[in-house]
């Protein structure tokens, strides 16, 4: 796979090091640096990079001027804003300006690597992609979920693609995706991990069949939904939006849609393993 090219405009040389080293032995290879809004549009005129990271403070001109240059000379750029502030002012006014998506210093390398895959996704692979940043998004969602929702410490593991039927022993929720990738999500878990998983929630010690379900229910729909709203905060002009949750259960169900590339996340937790697959389309 060819390197993905990126330009560094930040008046701060430690910033600049910064962002380049967290690039260094990944797929995206820093090919300009500058340190004001003129060097920063001579540089991209000159060298035309895939995206651009863009601090805010600049010393001839903010960064939201810069990227208003930058857009008005090329519509199809890609920009990321990487500043110490990030409000609603500043998003509203940034993406009228043609900014792409908002970082907040201190970045890490897993915020920024994430969001240059999405937003770079014609030049790394679609399957790369969903693996490297929407399923890992997931997986921190999940992980964060179940120790809000339940309290529930976990190790996280990412299982390879799925292509085949997912098989069900227990009890699943099921919730479609609709817009820019299309796709579904799958919370599911045994019941007996149901009954515990309900009842950390519910913090009772019995609970009916009505009220786990209930609850598991609910929880896969709030994570699956905080994990989708990550994903909308990086993707400029892309929306995607959750169907209503159904729920289903039963022993040795099969889930079957050739038409996604799915990923199936296992959290292993003191009650017993709970799952989250994540399925989007082949072609976004």
């Amino acid at each position: 796979m060819e390197k993905v090219r990126v330009m560094v405009v930040d008046d701060s040389k430690i910033s600049r090091m910064m962002i380049s080293s967290m690039l260094a032995k990944t797929n995206f290879e820093v090919c300009a640096m500058a340190e004001n809004a003129a060097h920063a549009i001579d540089l991209y005129a000159k060298t035309r990079p895939d995206v651009v990271t863009m601090d805010m403070n600049l010393p001839d001109a903010d960064g939201i001027e810069c990227s208003r240059r930058i857009h008005a000379m090329d519509s199809r750029c890609k920009i990321v804003m990487i500043s110490a502030m990030k409000d609603a002012k500043l998003i509203m006014h940034g993406r009228l300006a043609g900014i792409s998506s908002f970082l907040q210093k201190p970045v890490s390398t897993n915020e920024l690597l994430d969001t240059l895959m999405i937003l770079c996704q014609e030049h790394v692979g679609v399957n790369a992609v969903y693996r490297d940043s929407y399923v890992s998004t997931y997986a921190k969602v999940l992980q964060e979920g179940l120790q809000q929702i339940a309290g529930l410490e976990s190790e996280i593991q990412v299982q390879e693609e799925n292509s085949g039927p997912l098989s069900v022993n227990g009890v699943a929720v099921i919730i479609g995706v609709v817009g820019e990738p299309r796709g579904r999500v799958a919370f599911y878990m045994d019941e007996a991990t149901m009954r515990g998983f309900a009842g950390a929630v519910l913090q009772q010690d019995s609970v009916t069949d009505a009220e786990a379900q209930a609850a598991v229910e609910e929880s896969g729909n709030i994570i699956a939904g905080h994990g989708i709203s990550r994903i909308n905060d990086v993707i400029k002009d892309r929306e995607m939006r959750l169907t209503p949750p159904g729920i289903i259960s039963g022993v040795d169900i099969k889930l079957s849609n050739p038409e996604l590339i799915a990923f199936n996340i296992k959290a292993k937790t003191s009650i017993g393993d709970i799952f989250m697959n994540v399925g989007f389309a082949r072609s976004v």
